[in-house]
């Protein structure tokens, strides 16, 4: 079930658009340094945690995590979209072993790398995928399931792997398409 406008309200975003449906059970940590666009549709069991910036017409899938530091932003510009089981991810501990891990340790035996996300225009992270701190999503990446993003993408490829590469060119006829949505939402709101 989707929360209605009021009690999306009550959460305590710093900006919420319109059109924004957010599941009864998505649970959002710091929602006052988080903020929706239009048109975005947050589903069950999602976790948004710190400093996230959601553009417009952006979905994010069953049990997708979104997890920023106190420090750095996961950006998610218009028409993208994380898929079911998938990760973003701004902080992560050093696990060589020349530093302790787990917030339960105080920072000075601790390395933690901390980077901001942007995920682009038209991107879609797919099913079980993991961003990592600083791998940036370009515009037009489309990220295939069970994908470990450890660097930044290049724009309008599709990445597959573990860690993901580049294995094809994607198709830009979305941005036609984009064109045509405008034209006919300019259409209805006339």
């Amino acid at each position: 079930m989707f929360l209605t406008k009021e009690q999306i309200q009550k959460i305590g975003f710093k900006s919420v658009g319109d059109n924004v449906l957010i599941s009864d059970k998505a649970t959002f940590y710091r929602p006052e340094r988080i903020s929706i666009g239009n048109n975005v549709r947050i589903d069950d069991y999602c976790v948004l945690a710190n400093n996230i910036m959601l553009h417009n017409n952006i979905h994010i899938a069953l049990y997708a995590c979104l997890l920023s530091g106190p420090n750095s932003v996961i950006e998610m510009e218009d028409f993208s979209g994380v898929a079911f089981r998938s990760l973003v991810l701004t902080n992560s501990d050093d696990y060589s072993g020349i530093a302790m891990t787990n917030p339960t340790i105080p920072d000075k035996y601790r390395m933690v790398t901390e980077k901001p996300i942007k995920i682009g225009k038209h991107c879609v992270i797919g099913t079980g995928s993991t961003i990592l701190p600083g791998a940036n999503i370009a515009e037009g990446t489309s990220v295939g399931a069970m994908s470990l993003v450890m660097k930044p993408t290049k724009p309008w490829k599709i990445y597959f792997g573990i860690p993901a590469r580049p294995i094809a060119d994607r198709e830009k006829k979305i941005l036609e398409l984009e064109k045509e949505y405008f034209k006919e939402k300019e259409v209805l709101n006339a």
